[in-house]
């Protein structure tokens, strides 16, 4: 089959000497509104390159195939997006390479233009393909705290996902964590919108210079979903959806730069994101001036009428979808295509809403340059490695750093053992590789249904790693419990091997699945914040045994840890630590590594009392003789300790008074006392003690990674915007009120040491959405 692409050479579309807006008219302008409406839509396919791949997709039973027949068939016309080529079953790079290839070959030629599709993939914890490397999940970012690792590995993911073809990223996930219970909390980056922003903005300028369109997901309010259950409703108030839920969203887009967004499956208040023209048209498009494209969560527009029940049948869910604002239709076409060409037609929906999607869609593709006339899919991709070297650098990195310690009371950590010591390796995250990664590693993701395939890559285990971090050690082994299940047969064993050795390591957490096949990930919520199965049987006799046992959690959210952290030696916490996750883990407990990672979420004493996030206000935490449940944390935001001590010796402002325009310079000095060098993560927040509707208590503002020699001593300047004093007040307003904010430093949001006070004077200012969204640092050696 021959593509047109180069027999319209002299088309206006076709000359990158015209302006892209230009081009993008001018090829509008002779699309009928079939072909328009085409540009719209998507197509999933198996892997045989026919029908439907929906029976590759989570809740089969939920659809039916509505595409089936030939490539040829469902790209007649043109398409829009081609949906995980690569990501759908296990192939090789060189496989997906050649399957893309022919693919937008055969979109190309099917259409009088020669429009190739946009290809987009999953790409939450890495390019989600067979062999590629699987980083951290996200939640693990966070605990770096590291702006520049995070933004660097998001270069490595896009690198490698240009390098094969494919257009577009589907992350990163910017929800912000109010519920621990939420299957999905491994897939955020926290419960602070500071972090979660700034953070979220670094991985995305990662994808973009690398050319990959990134995905903000999902906006907006998915994790506030009542019961912590997934897709339940989601029944916030706009104060919060300002505050908390969206300023991660601004800052990823002005900031980041990202040029999709994806609708959140939930509804707010009763209104369906993917039907909320509120959200997606006057607040993103018109308040906050995106000109990107909204593409749709998997499903989202059918499910407007199958789960919320807000139209009639498919065809009115898309009617619903593009008055609200998105643009395209994924994974499948179902509500658009003729469906929408046909309600367009009718007067349904206005063919001006339909060109405006299109537009969109087209400038992208123009921008990506797949009118060009170069080749559809680079010539070099069939050498591209997916896990090179300098993944598996970054990959490791990142898990060493996001490792964090919660608790040394006995001193136990780094590991000094006698030559001849031996050490019991327990727990059902000991020995299992699979237990390192989330939800969205193709491993968990895709290959449990080929388990002839394995993992696709070398994966160590924490037991392999242990041994070869204490060569001359004798390492026993028991899993002792499954991570879930009720057989405690092996508990015994594990009790034995406890008591024979000089320390027991163990491993306790998550194995995460999709909808119900994990402890944790999509669909996974948990009722309560207990360890899964019989881990708590299983922990309780181990620490009977009086053997001094460190604890470790691996898992894809906090748990409840109140009933074992007094007792055990010492309590590690691993968020899915990745491929290179057991190296980093072992290297913590030996000390080849020095902790350095802290809690973007935190540690529940008690797993019915869920202190949901440190943002809470005076009432919200702890208050004498007002209720008998204490929402206190066992360990706090922030929280993390390493094997030196750092002092918090001064923090001080510029100034007493700032005006309510300007900024607030803020010096905190540290200074490492104890014997090894450390990189200590220097937190700033802010409070303020009165305003005009309710505030948190504290709130993080700023934070650096400041590495420290043994007794060196270094100042961070934050220059703080007192747009980040802002909130939305009583009329709906964001503002900054004159008045008194309070500065604090420290460890952790629950120890803050150090305080300063600055006022703010003048009028109330209502800042807009060119606030300031960013707290700047330097890091000075004493004496500059």
């Amino acid at each position: 089959m021959t593509s047109l692409i180069n027999t319209q050479s002299d088309a206006p579309w076709r000359d990158r000497a015209l302006p892209v807006h230009d081009r993008v008219e001018a090829l509008l302008a002779a699309m009928t509104l079939e072909e328009k409406v085409a540009q719209l839509g998507s197509v999933w396919l198996d892997q045989d390159g026919g029908g439907s791949a929906t029976e590759s997709a989570p809740m089969p039973d939920v659809f039916t195939a509505s595409a089936s027949g030939d490539v040829d068939d469902l790209v007649r016309g043109g398409i829009g997006h081609l949906t995980r080529v690569f990501g759908t079953a296990p192939v090789t790079a060189a496989e997906g390479v050649a399957r893309l290839r022919v693919l937008q070959e055969r979109v190309a030629a099917g259409n009088r233009f020669g429009i190739p599709a946009i290809a987009h993939e999953e790409c939450l914890t890495g390019f989600a393909t067979y062999g590629a490397t699987a980083y951290p999940t996200p939640l693990a970012w966070a605990a770096t705290f590291d702006v520049d690792l995070v933004h660097e590995m998001a270069s490595a993911i896009g690198r490698d996902l240009r390098a094969v073809g494919v257009h577009q990223g589907l992350s990163p996930v910017l929800d912000v964590v109010r519920d621990y219970r939420w299957g999905r909390v491994e897939e955020t980056l926290g419960e602070d919108p500071y972090l979660v922003g700034q953070l979220g903005a670094a991985y995305v300028r990662g994808l973009e210079e690398a050319g990959v369109i990134a995905t903000l997901k999902h906006f907006a309010g998915y994790a506030a979903s009542r019961a912590a259950r997934n897709h339940a409703p989601v029944g916030i108030g706009p104060r919060e959806l300002a505050d908390v839920i969206l300023p991660p969203f601004e800052t990823a887009l002005r900031v980041g730069g990202a040029r999709s967004v994806m609708n959140s499956y939930t509804d707010v208040d009763g209104v369906p994101v993917a039907a909320s023209a509120q959200l997606l048209r006057r607040l993103l498009r018109e308040e906050w001036g995106f000109t990107g494209t909204l593409v749709a969560d998997y499903w989202a527009i059918p499910f407007l009428a199958s789960m919320h029940r807000v139209a009639v049948d498919e065809g009115q869910a898309g009617v619903l979808a593009l008055r609200a604002g998105i643009d395209v239709e994924l994974p499948e076409t179902r509500g658009y295509g003729s469906r929408l060409v046909e309600n367009v037609r009718v007067g349904n929906v206005d063919e001006s809403l339909v060109d405006d999607a299109a537009r969109r869609v087209l400038r992208q593709k123009v921008e990506l340059g797949l009118l060009d006339g170069g080749p559809l899919v680079p010539s070099t991709a069939d050498e591209v490695d997916l896990d090179s070297a300098d993944n598996r650098w970054l990959a490791r990195t990142v898990a060493e750093r996001s490792i964090v310690l919660l608790a040394n009371d006995h001193a136990v950590l780094p590991l000094d053992l006698p030559r001849r010591a031996r050490i019991a390796v327990l727990g059902p995250c000991a020995d299992d590789s699979l237990t390192l990664m989330g939800c969205y590693a193709f491993p968990n993701h895709v290959l449990h249904r080929y388990p002839e395939r394995g993992a696709g890559l070398p994966i160590a285990t924490i037991r392999q790693q242990v041994q070869a971090e204490f060569p001359q050690a004798t390492v026993d082994y028991a899993r002792g419990v499954e991570v879930s299940g009720d057989d405690d047969s092996g508990i015994t064993d594990a009790v034995n091997a406890a008591g024979l050795a000089d320390v027991a390591l163990l491993f306790v957490g998550d194995r995460a699945g999709l909808f119900g096949d994990g402890t944790s990930g999509e669909g996974c919520d948990a009722p309560d914040l207990r360890l899964a199965g019989l881990q708590d049987r299983l922990v309780e006799a181990v620490l009977a045994t009086g053997t001094p046992t460190v604890l470790v959690v691996v898992s894809g959210r906090p748990y409840a840890l109140g009933d074992y952290a007094d007792r055990a030696a010492a309590v590690v916490q691993a968020f899915f630590p990745g491929v290179e996750g057991a190296s980093a883990v072992a290297g913590v407990l030996s000390g080849r590594i020095n902790p350095s990672g802290r809690l973007p979420v935190q540690v529940p004493r008690l797993p019915s009392v869920n202190p949901s996030t440190y943002l809470q206000p005076l009432l919200g935490a702890k208050t004498d003789g007002i209720s008998a449940l204490d929402p206190t944390p066992l360990f706090p935001f922030g929280h993390g300790l390493s094997y030196s001590t750092v002092r918090y010796e001064t923090l001080a402002t510029t100034r007493d008074e700032a005006p309510t325009t300007g900024s607030v310079e803020a010096r905190v000095v540290v200074r490492n006392t104890g014997p090894r060098a450390v990189e200590e993560v220097v937190q700033l927040y802010a409070s303020d003690p009165v305003a005009q509707v309710v505030r948190p208590l504290v709130q993080l503002v700023g934070f650096a990674r400041v590495a420290l020699e043994p007794e060196q001593a270094r100042a961070v300047v934050f220059d703080v915007p007192t747009d980040a004093f802002s909130f939305t007040g009583v009329d709906g307003r964001r503002v900054v009120e004159p008045g008194r904010i309070s500065l604090s430093t420290g460890p952790s949001a629950g120890d803050l040491p150090l305080r300063s006070e600055v006022w703010l004077t003048g009028e109330p200012v209502h800042p807009g959405h060119d606030r300031r969204l960013t707290t700047t640092h330097v890091v000075r050696d004493l004496g500059e």
